[in-house]
Formats: C-alpha cells, sequence, structure tokens
C-alpha cells in the first residue's frame, strides 16, 4: 500500500501525540514492506529524505513568522496539494481536521474515489475553554465539514466515538495511540530534578485550562500533603495559562514547575519515581501521557470523564474538582495501600492487550487493508 501521513509537524517526534504517533505507525508499517510519506514541515530540524525506511516530504510552512494557527491552514493546504497533484497515494490519514478543512473543500476530497481520506478526530477541540467563543463556533463547523468530506473517521477514544455516533450518525473507527513498556528506569536521573524517589506528586501536561492543572493545584495547597511533598509540574509555561499559573503558584516552593522533558528516558523514570501521578485532561480522546504514565507503573489519579474511564476503567482514583483534590491527598495513603498493586497491574496489562504500538501498527495495517477492500466493491 501506499500511504500518507499529513498534518503533523514530521518525524522523527520533537513535538507531540500526533508525532510520536506518526513516527512509530509509518516506521511500522514500512518494515512491513509499505510505501509511507510522511509530510513534514521546513521548519523541522530533521532534513532527510527518509528515516527508518519511511519518505520524509518536506512542504514549505509559514508558520514561524505567521503563527501555528494561520501558518499550519497553509502548510496543510501545500501538503494536501502536492499529495493530489504529485503522488500516487492510495490512502491520505489526516491527523486532525482543524487546519485541513478549507484544503478539503477545495479540493472537494469526499468526491474523489483514490486516494481514500481517513481522519482522525482528535479531541473535542470545540470544547477547549482557552478557545475565544467566536474561535469555537468556527470549530464545530469544521468538525461538521470533517464529518462531511472525509471518506471515514477515525476515533482514538471510545468516547469520542460514541460522540461522532450520537451527534452525526457517523460511524468511526477506534484506533488509539500506544505506549512502550520499559524495565530500565534510572533513579540516578532524579537529582538532575531535585527529586527523590516516591516522595513527589508528577503532573505532565500543556499548560491548557481544560487540563485542571489549577483544580490539581488549589486541592494539593490546602491538603495535608502540601507540607509533605512538593507538586511537580512538566510542561512549557510559555502559554498563557502557563504564563498564569506560574505567576500565580509558582511562589510556593512546593508547587515546582521544572518545564518541558523531552528526553523520553528521562520523563518515564521521573513518571515512574512518582508517589502519584494527576492526569487532568478532560476533552482530549486517548491522551499519549496517559498511556505513558500506565506503561511507567504511576499511580494515577485522574480528570473524572468519559475519555480517562474508557482507557483506566476501574484502575484509577478520580476527581471533578479541588475538592477532591484535597479529599483524595488527605487519605492517599489509605488509598494506596488498599489499590497501588491492582492499579498498576491492570493498567501495564492494558497497555500490553491495546495499546503496545506492536499492536496498533497491526490494527492500523488491517484498517487500511479493508478501506482498499471497501473502495474496490
Amino acid at each position: 500500500m501506499k500511504i500518507a501521513f499529513i498534518s503533523t509537524r514530521g518525524i522523527p517526534n520533537n513535538y507531540g501525540g500526533f508525532e510520536q504517533f506518526a513516527e512509530y505507525i509509518s516506521v511500522g508499517l514500512a518494515k512491513r514492506g509499505h510505501e509511507v510519506t510522511v509530510y513534514s514541515p521546513s521548519f523541522h530540524p530533521y532534513k532527510g529524505e527518509s528515516y527508518k525506511g519511511v519518505r520524509i516530504k518536506h512542504i514549505y510552512s509559514p508558520e514561524t513568522w505567521m503563527g501555528s494557527s494561520v501558518g499550519s491552514f497553509f502548510y496543510d493546504f501545500s501538503s494536501l496539494k502536492d499529495a493530489l497533484k504529485n503522488e500516487d497515494f492510495d490512502i491520505i490519514y489526516e491527523a486532525g481536521y482543524t487546519s485541513i478543512i478549507p484544503a478539503y473543500i477545495w479540493f472537494n476530497v469526499k468526491k474523489r474515489k483514490r486516494p481514500i481520506f481517513t481522519t482522525n478526530m482528535d479531541g473535542l477541540e470545540n470544547k477547549r475553554s482557552k478557545f475565544s467563543p467566536m474561535v469555537r463556533k468556527f470549530l464545530d463547523w469544521e468538525e461538521k465539514m470533517a464529518v462531511k468530506y472525509s471518506h471515514y473517521l477515525i476515533a482514538d477514544n471510545m468516547g469520542i466515538h460514541d460522540y461522532y455516533k450520537e451527534k452525526y450518525g457517523k460511524e468511526s473507527k477506534f484506533l488509539a495511540y500506544g505506549a512502550d513498556i520499559h524495565d530500565d528506569f534510572d533513579e540516578k536521573i532524579l537529582a538532575e530534578f531535585g527529586l527523590q524517589a516516591n516522595s513527589y506528586y508528577l503532573i505532565v501536561a500543556r499548560l491548557e485550562p481544560e487540563n485542571n492543572i489549577e483544580a490539581v493545584i488549589q486541592g494539593y495547597m490546602v491538603s495535608n500533603e502540601s507540607s509533605h511533598k512538593p507538586l511537580i509540574i512538566v510542561g512549557k509555561t510559555n502559554t498563557p495559562h502557563g504564563k498564569y499559573l506560574a505567576k500565580k503558584y509558582g511562589g510556593n516552593h512546593n508547587v515546582r514547575f521544572i518545564g518541558g522533558i523531552y528526553d523520553f528516558k528521562k520523563l518515564d523514570s521521573v513518571r515512574h519515581f512518582s508517589f502519584a501521578y494527576f492526569h487532568g485532561h478532560s476533552v482530549g480522546g486517548t491522551n499519549p501521557s496517559l498511556l505513558e504514565a500506565m506503561a511507567s507503573e504511576c499511580f494515577i489519579i485522574a480528570n473524572d470523564n468519559v475519555f480517562n474511564k474508557a482507557v483506566l476503567k476501574k484502575n484509577a482514583l478520580y476527581f471533578k474538582d479541588s475538592a477532591d483534590v484535597r479529599n483524595l491527598l488527605n487519605n492517599i495513603y489509605y488509598f494506596i495501600g488498599e489499590n497501588r498493586p491492582k492499579f498498576l497491574s491492570g493498567n501495564l496489562q492494558e497497555i500490553k492487550n491495546e495499546y503496545s504500538w506492536e499492536h496498533l501498527v497491526d490494527e492500523h495495517e488491517k484498517y487500511f487493508y479493508w478501506l482498499l477492500e471497501q473502495n474496490n466493491k
């Protein structure tokens, strides 16, 4: 099969979840003999024409001077134009819909028999509180257009699948992200960040309102644990909300913003040796950082929503607000004593069965073959 991945920030991954997914799945498919292309923006530091058997197609992106919010529309348009005019792909995998919709409409992709367009709908972008009402209304329109113009949809979480089924009557294929299980955690790495094993609470997230970081901070600060174990927050503070959080809470010596950690071995070790891990994401699908926390054997306290529960099931504690966080932390030693072995082993088994990268390469390959069969009927 000839497969293209469009609308990522390129591989090898140096950005985020979609890019990590694109790297693992594209390399895995290439190893199986498929012709795989990943479109990459011109500002990506990797300039090679191939990566581990995957062809890299570099497309000019004005994001560096125009900003990602606007520049990504031009990058996606140019990528899709190239894919349709200069290539002969069987399948185009679209990573998210927020900046590709004008190109979908311009090229009227739904009426094309080939290539087949399958769109990963990602999270519920129109629910993100960081956006203004006008932007959220625009995203709501884009969501409708993505459903209308895509040949097929992909949902990375059963909660997302159910949302599109209920709202639009449209089926989507459940295909999740993945995570690697490690056994090479290094306690010595903690010294670099001034940490000691099992002596800190941890958050790893983009510092955005919908990730409920402030609720965790507020609950932590009024709990008994605020004087015993620090709360470590991993993530860039250069977003508006990140700057707000760092300014408001960074003066508390037990609330520590340590920036991003992009060495995965270090990050996995920081996760593994945490006393407990907070996952506050509320509007996404299956968040890669949650899977990585599960694979790193974290004791997880997650925001109470359908997306997180679809992944964690009964293998986590859940909170709705800062009061829940306070109450959980005030009783944390009881909860950990009662549940830690069960939660950790349950989450590891879930990763092995449903979220290993090799399993997900299998699932994507089967799905792509199915798409071709449907197209030939």
